[in-house]
């Protein structure tokens, strides 16, 4: 009679399956980079959309929707486990590039962009708890790192090579079949090939060498943890929903920023992609580098150089501009966010850390649609380069009270491996 091999925590003890979420990972990431570059173009070409709030309403619509889901996320990824969430996540990805192939109005649109939300809030929130799950307290930012990579690496690659299938074939439908692949493959390998890893979080909580949390956490007091009292996490919410303010910003807006330089499509698809290129390669980086050097500088630095990255991309007006502020974009935009994950992971006890992640996601993924609803209305009411100046605002207010109230979590030695509060 066989029995199951012994739970180990660790990069290397675990690598095989790692490895493969990674891979998962960045299908999910591919799954929003097929429609990066063409939406907007689509929004005005084959729509006639032209009041920039009401064309971001499918960004407001996705952002709102993936980040209600990723609060569920970690509640049900603890309840059900982890690779059912997962599978359902990509069930629900599987219409979303027929429903933009077919669409006859922008209402299918919108539809469409809700029930993306809601599935890449299911994939990419439970990726993540996965591989926190695996490697334990030790190498967490390098784990991060990579995840992170691997999804907005393919955010990239996926929006340039829509971008060119777009200028060579049309808007649609070629660019959203390979979206169809996508997501047919995801449900594959995650059927076939993911394991389920909530036994690892049971044994890190079994062994944890931290202080035993005094309490259950209710759910209610989980979300008021990390969206409020304690210094660390909510610093990390708010630092995240700006984060992602911007590349909700930078999703509606910039390719109808780029165009106004009468740039061509594959020319705006490069663009657009370089921006989560540089994010998704610099994460191969700083992930592992917030282990050594913390979570803190990481992340106020990051924060402020977005904050002149976009101060850059408002300022400039040809390509070669905007292709060297769009990729100091991404490396500001790397610093941070693996390291407040790693961070939340630093903070939460086992017991409760996929909950917090699912309000960390809650509030980071928010800024999707606080982006859509800045740069729609401030477009609206003055014009695009107004509305990057609301962000570079943003940006640098955020960076500011990471430096001034988040503290340090990463641990300096083992007998600190966790702070909870």
């Amino acid at each position: 009679m066989s029995t199951a091999a012994p739970i180990r925590l660790g990069l290397k003890e675990n690598l095989a399956q790692f490895s493969l979420l990674v891979a998962v990972n960045a299908l999910v990431g591919a799954m929003v980079g097929q429609e990066q570059t063409v939406l907007p173009l689509m929004a005005e070409a084959e729509f006639g959309l032209t009041g920039y709030t009401f064309l971001f309403t499918y960004v407001l619509a996705f952002g709102l929707a993936k980040a209600v889901t990723n609060y569920f996320a970690g509640t049900w990824s603890d309840r059900f486990g982890r690779k059912p969430v997962l599978i359902a996540g990509w069930l629900l990805a599987l219409p979303v590039p027929l429903l933009l192939i077919w669409a006859p109005a922008w209402g299918w649109v919108v539809a469409a962009n809700v029930l993306l939300g809601v599935s890449q809030g299911l994939t990419w929130s439970t990726t993540v708890i996965m591989k926190i799950d695996l490697v334990g307290p030790r190498q967490r930012g390098l784990a991060m790192g990579l995840n992170e990579a691997a999804g907005y690496g393919a955010v990239a690659a996926a929006s340039a090579l829509a971008g060119y299938l777009a200028g060579e074939y049309g808007l649609r439908p070629v660019p959203f079949l390979v979206g169809l692949a996508y997501a047919v493959l995801g449900i594959a390998v995650t059927v076939l090939a993911v394991r389920e890893t909530r036994g690892h979080a049971r044994f890190e909580t079994a062994n944890h060498t931290g202080p035993a949390p005094a309490e259950t956490l209710t759910d209610r007091e989980v979300f008021k943890r990390t969206t409020l009292t304690d210094p660390a996490l909510s610093s990390a919410s708010q630092a995240g929903l700006v984060n992602n303010l911007n590349f909700g910003l930078s999703w509606g807006l910039f390719p109808l920023l780029f165009a106004t330089a009468d740039l061509t499509v594959p020319q705006i698809g490069l663009l657009v992609a370089l921006y989560p290129a540089v994010w998704g390669a610099g994460q191969l980086i700083t992930g592992g580098l917030s282990d050594r050097l913390g979570r803190k500088r990481l992340i106020a630095t990051g924060m402020l150089t977005q904050a002149a990255a976009l101060a850059g991309i408002a300022l400039a007006d040809d390509f070669t501009a905007w292709a060297a502020a769009t990729a100091l974009l991404g490396a500001g935009t790397a610093m941070v966010y693996p390291t407040l994950l790693a961070a939340i992971g630093d903070v939460a006890h086992p017991s409760w850390r996929a909950r917090s992640v699912g309000v960390y996601r809650l509030w980071r993924d928010s800024g999707y649609a606080f982006g859509a609803i800045v740069g729609g209305v401030v477009a609206d009411l003055w014009d695009l380069r107004t509305a990057v100046w609301a962000a570079v605002l943003l940006s640098l207010a955020s960076g500011l009270a990471v430096a001034f109230r988040m503290p340090e979590t990463h641990p300096r030695d083992q007998r600190q491996t966790q702070e909870i509060r």
